[in-house]
């Protein structure tokens, strides 16, 4: 039986994924986003018009969001996965590869994943894979490398520190 507050809306679920929320739990959140977004913000160091709520997303945003839903589902897939899985999950990087919304980075991805296929037989394999693969873009654009030791700490089970609790 699941638990509700006191306007009769489910309670966030107990379980430890972070990223499982029922649709009545995820109504509410951007219902609250939303009221939010009428109230004045403080100054964020991320002025684009695209940072802001309500703006198409600048490829910036777009890169951001993206590699968060990369890394969650890797860090969520399977420990021994099924060959169909496996297709699965290959396929999917394939056509995102192909209709990805930036046409450059599109074509990036692509080269990438010709010179380096994805690897996909256990969850380990597939984050610490993508992770790499993240940071060949991270260095193409100038930026620090992610710990690659860390990317379920990061992506699935959150930080040591309990600063995700």
């Amino acid at each position: 039986m699941s638990k509700h507050d006191a306007y009769g809306t489910p309670a966030k679920p107990d379980n430890n994924c972070r990223t499982c929320t029922d649709f009545k739990y995820w109504s509410k959140q951007q219902r609250q986003i939303f009221h939010k977004a009428d109230t004045p913000k403080e100054e964020t160091t991320e002025s684009s018009p695209a940072s802001r709520d309500g703006c198409p997303l600048d490829k910036v945003a777009l890169g951001r969001a993206t590699w968060g839903l990369l890394h969650t589902m890797a860090a969520f897939y399977e420990d021994n996965p099924s060959d169909n899985q496996k297709r699965d999950m290959k396929t999917f990087l394939e056509v995102l590869s192909r209709v990805y919304p930036c046409e450059h980075c599109a074509k990036d991805f692509r080269k990438d994943l010709k010179e380096h296929p994805a690897q996909v037989n256990s969850q380990y394999e597939f984050s610490q894979w993508l992770c790499k693969f993240h940071n060949r873009v991270n260095v193409k654009l100038g930026k620090t490398q992610f710990d690659c030791s860390k990317v379920n700490e990061r992506w699935r089970d959150g930080w040591l520190d309990g600063s995700c609790d």
